[in-house]
C-alpha cells in the first residue's frame, strides 16, 4: 500500500484529512458555563428518567407528580444525613457519633435541581404555563424538605438578607463633603 492510498473514516474523509479538523476550528463548538453544563446533563438525566418509567411518559405528557416522583427517586443518592424524629441525635447540629438514619439529598441541592430544569424545560420548546417544576406542589414539597431538614439538624432555616452595596466613592464623597476644616487663624 502506498503513501498516496488513505483509509477512508466512516464520514467519507480520508483519515489523516485535515479538512475535518479545519472546520471545527472555523467553527469551534461554544464552550458551556458549569451552570449551561449542569442544565444539560439535569434535563437529559430527567428524560432519561421518564423513558425508564413503565410506560414511558414522553415530556409532553409530564406533570408535576412525575417531578415529585423524581426528587424522591434522587434521595436514595443523597449524602446529607436526615435524622429521624426518634433518632437521639434528632435536633442536634453536630451529632456525636454514627446512628442508621437515611442519607438524602440536601434541600439546597434540590431548590437548585429544580430551578435548572425549569429553565430547561423553557429552553426546550416548553410554555411557561405549562411546566410541571413550577408548580405550586413542587415548591411545597421543597419547603416541607428544608424544614424538615433544618428541624432534624437542630438549626432554624433563616433566609439570607441581601446585603446593600454602598457606592464607595459616593460615601467617600459625601464623607469629605461633611467634614469642615478649620485653619489656624494667625
Amino acid at each position: 500500500m502506498s503513501s498516496d492510498h488513505k483509509r477512508r473514516e466512516p464520514g467519507g474523509e480520508a483519515a489523516g484529512s485535515s479538512s475535518s479538523t479545519q472546520q471545527q476550528q472555523q467553527h469551534p463548538a461554544p464552550q458551556l458555563s458549569r451552570y449551561e453544563s449542569q442544565k444539560r446533563r439535569d434535563w437529559n438525566t430527567f428524560g432519561q428518567y421518564l423513558k425508564n418509567q413503565r410506560p414511558p411518559v414522553a415530556m409532553s405528557q409530564c406533570n408535576y407528580s412525575h417531578v415529585l416522583e423524581f426528587l424522591r427517586y434522587l434521595d436514595q443518592f443523597g449524602k446529607t444525613k436526615v435524622h429521624a424524629q426518634g433518632c437521639g441525635y434528632f435536633g442536634h447540629p453536630d451529632p456525636a457519633g454514627p446512628c442508621t438514619c437515611p442519607l438524602r439529598q440536601a434541600w439546597g441541592s434540590l431548590d437548585a435541581l429544580i430551578g435548572r430544569l425549569r429553565a430547561a424545560y423553557e429552553e426546550n420548546g416548553g410554555a411557561p404555563e405549562t411546566n410541571p417544576f413550577a408548580s405550586g406542589a413542587i415548591r411545597v414539597y421543597l419547603r416541607e424538605v428544608r424544614d424538615s431538614q433544618a428541624k432534624a439538624r437542630g438549626i432554624p432555616y433563616k433566609k439570607k438578607k441581601k446585603k446593600r452595596i454602598t457606592n464607595p466613592l459616593k460615601a467617600s464623597t459625601e464623607e469629605a463633603a461633611s467634614t469642615t476644616f478649620h485653619l489656624p487663624s494667625s
